[in-house]
């Protein structure tokens, strides 16, 4: 099993989330993170779905997304030809004992501190999933209170297009 990366081109309408997904637990498949958005068309949205599995399992996924009426294009995204990117915003409990730790690992990180309070910092990490866990390992000692992670964001690196205007 390893880690498959699609991209799906759909229709900007209510309810396509729903039938994407749907079809996903219709056939067993675990959807491991899910991003939606707006495209550059706001009539379209892109959805970037990893899961785990085997070929058999890429082939019957995009076979499958494929027959969906509001699903314009699918593509899966290779690892060495895609670039990655992941966002979590992460709460911590700070002390005065422990607030200096905290910015330091911050700094090593490259993240950014974007609410403080005596109590509390929310810090955003970019990046891949792995930096991201490293993070949040570093921070259990220090109390992480809550954590959002927005899911895998994916394009496929060079001036290859999804659809082709």
């Amino acid at each position: 099993m390893s880690r498959i990366i699609i991209s799906v081109y759909v229709n900007n309408q209510s309810g396509v989330l729903n039938r994407i997904c749907s079809l996903f637990s219709r056939r067993g498949f675990n959807i491991d993170t899910l991003s939606v958005g707006e495209t550059e068309d706001p009539n379209y949205s892109r959805m970037t779905i990893t899961m785990d599995g085997d070929d058999y399992a890429r082939l019957q996924v995009v076979n499958q997304l494929n027959k969906v009426h509001d699903v314009k294009k699918v593509e899966i995204l290779e690892l060495a030809t895609s670039a990655r990117r992941e966002l979590a915003l992460i709460k911590v409990g700070v002390s005065s004992e422990t607030r200096q730790d905290i910015i330091s690992a911050v700094n090593i990180f490259r993240c950014s501190i974007i609410d403080y309070t005596p109590e509390a910092v929310i810090v955003e990490v970019t990046g891949e999933a792995t930096k991201i866990d490293a993070f949040i390992e570093v921070m259990k000692p220090f109390g992480i209170m809550e954590v959002a992670r927005t899911g895998l964001a994916a394009l496929q690196r060079g001036n290859t297009c999804m659809l082709d205007k």
